[in-house]
């Protein structure tokens, strides 16, 4: 089998509109255009599918910001999303998600109850003279108590003493960060510590903490709500969230605040109004007040702004992949559900969609088979990105099916290295 090449889909027709004949004479030529491009194919069909225009209206003074629609997954502003930022407290999101894992699969009880090192108690406790839960040095705190401690008053000290409980060290504990971070999803961001505090490898980007936002929201329903309690007592002492969304009565719910001289001032945002949840990052605000008012304004312009369209039913050919050695040529992609795109109200925007995947595929394809992904583009940014599988069973082709199919990839990598020489 030949060289594997990322092959993606440009769509480019009306919703509803299939046109596969057309589609055909492009895959006809997708070879050279592979050889030429340096290994990028286009891919053969799909119905519904999208042109470009612009993304305008919506400004803000925030450096790096994102707004995600959680139920479609769909991004309803993007600035600077993907630019790696410090996170600050924003960081013990990713604490809190691998202590919520921990407690899903059994290997950890809020019952349970870890140690509040001299080291917890200096570096993020009283002494610390930073957030913190002012737990007592070697205290033995409750997991539910520390995860309070952590949410509502953003306790370093918290944080600190479950590092320590599960891997022995904060180092050890960030690479654990790291680790589990990739296994949700998370591409770019690396964790060092557990609290957040300014490291030169410590970054994120805003639209991993939405995506972050989304997996706690979705993964943790039964957690979610501590992020919406205003306050918190341990020590005898009562200490209110810093989330400053929570008293502007605009149906916010969540998540976490931070801030740092490196990083600016932070936030992590949801809220809900009339169904429609909505999760806000802002990183690099100048002030309290700004993080504050543009958060709730990005809020604002996205529950007054927006609807929901649908783009592809459940169920719905989205397009298709080549197949290598099959009994037949390609295989029809699907998503796993309906797949929607929140869009500006009373708006004729178009956009462009791309099927992206690694091919071809060998056979035998199964049924469910993840293949690649769809993603959908608002001007020049990501609005929507869902799984695609296979929609039906690929079983291997004949002998001369497979000898026609290596003959092909063969003359594509020859061709590509020859133009390569040029």
């Amino acid at each position: 089998m030949g060289p594997k090449a990322w092959r993606l889909l440009r769509v480019r027709q009306s919703f509803g509109v299939r046109l596969r004949g057309r589609a055909v004479s492009v895959a006809m030529l997708a070879t050279f255009a592979a050889a030429l491009a340096g290994g990028v194919y286009f891919a053969r069909a799909a119905p519904n599918a999208m042109a470009t225009k612009k993304e305008e209206g919506f400004q803000t003074s925030i450096p790096a910001a994102v707004l995600l629609d959680p139920d479609s997954d769909s991004i309803l502003f993007e600035k600077n999303g993907d630019q790696l930022v410090a996170p600050a407290s924003l960081a013990k999101l990713m604490t809190l998600e691998y202590v919520f894992n921990e407690i899903k699969e059994g290997r950890v009880k809020l019952d349970d109850t870890f140690m509040i090192s001299e080291n917890a108690w200096r570096k993020g406790g009283a002494p610390s003279h930073g957030s913190t839960m002012f737990a007592a040095i070697h205290s033995r705190v409750r997991v539910d108590d520390l995860i309070h401690g952590i949410i509502v008053d953003s306790a370093n000290d918290a944080c600190i003493a479950i590092a320590e409980g599960l891997a022995g060290n904060e180092t050890a504990f960030g690479a654990l960060l790291t680790e589990r971070a990739r296994e949700i999803g998370l591409e770019k961001s690396t964790f060092t510590n557990a609290e957040g505090y300014p490291d030169p490898n410590l970054r994120v980007t805003a639209r991993e903490m939405a995506e972050l936002a989304r997996h706690i929201m979705h993964t943790y329903p039964d957690f979610f709500p501590y992020f919406a309690e205003r306050e918190f007592t341990w020590n005898n002492i009562r200490q209110q969230n810093r989330n400053p969304l929570l008293g502007m009565g605009i149906g916010a719910d969540g998540m976490k605040t931070g801030e740092t001289v490196e990083a600016g001032f932070n936030l992590v945002g949801t809220a809900t109004q009339d169904n429609l949840h909505l999760i806000v990052v802002i990183t690099g605000a100048k002030s309290e007040k700004e993080r504050a008012d543009e958060g709730k304004k990005m809020l604002d312009w996205g529950f007054h702004g927006f609807e929901a369209r649908v783009l592809f039913a459940e169920g719905q050919n989205i397009g298709e992949a080549k197949v290598f050695g099959g009994d037949t040529s390609y295989v029809h992609l699907i998503a796993p559900g309906l797949i929607k795109l929140m869009m500006p109200r009373n708006s004729n925007d178009r956009l462009l969609a791309r099927i992206i995947y690694t091919g071809p595929v060998p056979a035998p394809v199964t049924k469910g088979q993840p293949i690649g992904k769809l993603r959908v583009f608002r001007g020049e940014n990501l609005a929507l990105e869902a799984p695609l599988a296979a929609a039906e069973d690929v079983g291997k082709g004949t002998m001369s099916q497979r000898a026609v199919d290596g003959a092909t990839e063969l003359m594509i990598g020859l061709f590509k290295a020859g133009v390569n020489k040029l």
